[in-house]
């Protein structure tokens, strides 16, 4: 006799999904070298990761995943593996774009954009502006990102328009108008970061959006990382009490 194996999708509870998922995908490096091999494998293999989440998110329709692809601090990497991982990214998107297509989703990216090759900028731009009119899933590749770098980069975008007249010090400045300023404006915030390999930090990842957001971190090394192991992640957030600073009593009395 067959036992069936329940799985963690079956206790999702789809209308209590959260709006956006953020992923930190780590543990490429130490993966590959469990079996010996390069750290560029580990990147390689990362992909069936990519791809096995961005379905089920798809599956789950949840509205935004955020994917941490490469940092502001991964150029301080050897640079055959910093070139190496730009080739894959556009071999990639190459591959992928079909994909993207086919179910629908939108890609776009957050980061430093202008440090990228001809080449890289060119094949990204080329799937953003192929995908822009899907309506599904909307796909954000953060790529020479940093939450710090952000931050900075929407304060002298702020100070600018102060310079320029079109913002005041004394009443203009709110959380909400800064938000604006951000990488991620029209996007909200996410309601979960997951993050892979046992690693309990943030790494410099959506520093200002995630004020609010519930961590859920897991020991699978990223090219492990399955839909499964996405759905288990969507069941434990579902568990949550979130409280943004209330107390528990004063949630249960909206809810009656």
């Amino acid at each position: 006799m067959k036992i069936r194996v329940s799985s963690y999708k079956e206790h999702i509870v789809l209308d209590n999904l959260p709006e956006h998922v953020a992923v930190i995908m780590d543990g490429n490096g130490r993966w590959a070298k469990e079996r010996g091999n390069s750290r560029i494998f580990g990147h390689r293999n990362g992909v069936t990761a990519v791809r096995q989440t961005v379905e089920a998110a798809a599956e789950l329709r949840i509205k935004y995943l955020t994917l941490y692809a490469f940092s502001t601090e991964n150029w301080n990497r050897p640079k055959t593996e910093v070139d190496a991982l730009m080739s894959l990214l556009v071999s990639t998107m190459d591959e992928e774009t079909s994909t993207l297509m086919k179910n629908n989703i939108s890609l776009n990216i957050i980061g430093d954009v202008s440090q990228l090759s001809a080449n890289v900028a060119d094949k990204l731009a080329a799937v953003i502006e192929k995908t822009s009119q899907n309506t599904g899933l909307k796909l954000i590749v953060a790529l020479n990102y940093s939450g710090r770098w952000e931050i900075v980069e929407a304060v002298k975008r702020i100070n600018a328009d102060i310079c320029a007249g079109k913002l005041t010090v004394e009443g203009n400045i709110t959380a909400e108008l800064f938000s604006d300023y951000l990488n991620t404006k029209n996007i909200p915030d996410p309601e979960l970061l997951i993050r892979t390999s046992g690693e309990y930090r943030i790494s410099n990842f959506l520093l200002w959006q995630i004020a609010y957001t519930e961590l859920y971190f897991t020991p699978t090394l990223w090219p492990d990382f399955r839909k499964e192991d996405f759905y288990n992640a969507i069941a434990d957030f579902q568990k949550r009490e979130r409280r943004f600073g209330k107390t528990s009593e004063q949630l249960n009395q909206k809810i009656k």
